[in-house]
């Protein structure tokens, strides 16, 4: 009988020691609430072999230094299945059953706009390496991002396509349902306008979520005669209205965004793809120092050129491990440690990043340069200009 008391003492002091947020550290937990299936697996892809790489690296040397002490690196990938209600769902089971110390994801601002009000609201820090709409960080202390966003972005596309094109007129296209893709055709309608007039976009056409034929939409806009077309796309739907647009005669240029970066777009879109512009984050070709060191490991383990994903992926796990080095040493409460790396996240004067320099606003926002890649005969990736805010 005395044995028993013992043992559901015990159990029960675990359960309140846990539930305190109080946890003997013996690793140093992050959750990746990410896309491994669902319509942007690719993303997940990338995410999740860039972290892998940083993780053995710093565990092949002990673990990560804090405070005269080494702790493994313990990376919790979970499939956000390309969904909003599932991002939110493990996230949540991240931060309450795994008792991470932070969350790096998710990727797509669909589903970490939903995630980051999750993060927020437990008061766990959180960087999303990829999303670019506002309202992921937006009065969320919490939330952090390691992209630029699409009011910047969008008159960076707007701006080059001008100049590039010599563009007066522009069409759009978008995913109506997704937060980046809608929010981005906003931003870049608002500031099309600005630079040519009321009248200048001649067509700003959508779709939904599992479209895959746009001949409709296209044919509006092919009759609107628009001097280039503009598409704020996952890089999948981007291998489908690119080759329908041409089917249909469309002859025109397009401008794209930087989800259009991922590696796998030209393997789905082919020759259509070829001689288009889009802005992004980062670009291989011709990168040199860290940047070129990532690289070349990725591409050596893995067998491709890293994507932006993937670059901006490495960049938030240094800003996170920046921030509990930064401690000076790892609580034991849980919820003490998740407040230290937030201050120390939004502390940061200046992180030297592959993906360039940066350092945080009052949302949780970076400010960094943009780069416009043009893709060139044969298909590859490559730097045109880079602009800076």
């Amino acid at each position: 009988m005395l044995k028993r008391v013992h043992a559901s003492v015990l159990i029960c002091a675990a359960a309140l020691f846990v539930s305190g947020g109080a946890l003997a550290a013996e690793t140093i937990k992050i959750g990746f609430p990410i896309p491994l299936t669902g319509e942007i697996p690719k993303v997940g892809e990338s995410t999740k072999y860039a972290a892998e790489i940083f993780r053995d690296e710093i565990n092949a040397q002990g673990g990560l230094a804090v405070g005269g002490k080494k702790y493994p690196l313990e990376f919790i990938f979970e499939d956000n299945e390309s969904k909003p209600e599932t991002a939110v769902n493990v996230t949540l089971k991240l931060i309450d059953r795994d008792n991470v110390l932070a969350i790096i994801g998710p990727q797509s601002s669909r589903q970490a706009v939903p995630a980051g009000a999750v993060a927020n609201d437990n008061e766990t820090p959180m960087i999303s390496p990829w999303s670019t709409n506002p309202e992921t960080t937006k009065d969320r202390p919490w939330v952090f991002r390691a992209a630029f966003l699409d009011p910047f972005q969008a008159p960076v596309a707007a701006n080059f396509a001008t100049k590039q094109f010599s563009a007066k007129k522009t069409a759009v296209l978008f995913e109506i349902s997704n937060d980046y893709s809608k929010g981005l055709a906003d931003n870049f309608k608002e500031a099309w306008e600005k630079l040519q007039g009321k009248d200048s976009v001649v067509a700003f056409e959508s779709h939904g979520p599992k479209d895959q034929d746009f001949s409709a939409q296209l044919t509006k806009i092919i009759a609107a005669k628009p001097d280039f077309i503009f598409l704020p796309e996952n890089y999948s739907f981007v291998a489908l209205i690119v080759p329908q647009a041409r089917d249909l005669g469309y002859k025109g240029p397009f401008m794209g965004s930087d989800s259009w970066g991922s590696a796998e777009l030209m393997k789905l879109c082919g020759d259509a793809c070829k001689g288009q512009f889009f802005s992004t984050h980062y670009v291989a070709a011709g990168a040199q120092g860290a940047t070129k060191e990532f690289i070349d490991k990725y591409n050596k383990k893995y067998g491709y050129v890293p994507d932006d994903l993937a670059a901006l992926t490495w960049d938030a796990v240094g800003l996170i491990t920046d921030a509990i080095q930064k401690a000076g040493k790892l609580d034991d409460n849980v919820r003490k440690m998740r407040k230290t790396i937030r201050d120390n996240l939004a502390a940061i004067k200046e992180f030297k990043g592959i993906t360039g320099n940066m350092r945080f606003d009052e949302q949780g926002d970076p400010i960094k340069c943009a780069v416009i890649v043009a893709i060139d005969q044969k298909g590859d990736f490559t730097f045109k200009e880079s602009v800076c805010p």
